[in-house]
């Protein structure tokens, strides 16, 4: 990297994208929340005394796609074009898949890791009864590997 293109001196910027071609974007990013098997177990059956944790976490993530612009200083409010995301219950937790799609002149990872975690944090406030000790306290509940699997610019549109 030869200068940094956020900040200059001491007055923060968001990067000018106004030069930069309109293209097809793709980004998909991923990660995990280990939970006790019991909690895994009350997920997979829909026992979860909150509600349906998938489906509520799932809102939670395509929210936070939309307003990455909102918690992430410096990026750029983005017209969506697609969010799909995606959820596999283990014996120990759950994964979390989250893909962004955007016609547009910058990339969509920051909104895909958004999505991600958010959908985790979500599990994890609705299922956190289950999961604390007799402390009160979260010993083996993480959220973890969150990154990105995939980045995609394609054709000028």
């Amino acid at each position: 990297m030869d200068e940094f293109s956020h900040v200059e001196d001491d007055a923060a910027q968001m990067v000018d994208v106004g030069d930069k071609a309109v293209v097809d974007r793709r980004a998909v990013a991923s990660g995990r929340i280990d939970l006790e098997p019991s909690t895994a177990e009350s997920i997979e059956t829909g026992a979860v005394l909150k509600g349906n944790v998938l489906a509520t976490a799932r809102v939670a993530a395509i929210q936070a796609v939309k307003r990455t612009w909102d918690d992430i200083p410096m990026c750029h409010p983005l017209s969506i074009d697609g969010v799909t995301v995606d959820f596999e219950v283990r014996e120990d937790g759950v994964e979390s898949s989250v893909e962004v799609s955007s016609t547009g002149q910058t990339g969509v990872e920051m909104e895909a890791l958004n999505g991600v975690t958010r959908a985790l944090l979500t599990v994890w406030d609705m299922v956190k009864s289950a999961e604390k000790d007799a402390d009160g306290q979260y010993p083996d509940t993480r959220i973890s590997d969150v990154r990105v699997d995939a980045k995609v610019k394609g054709a000028e549109s």
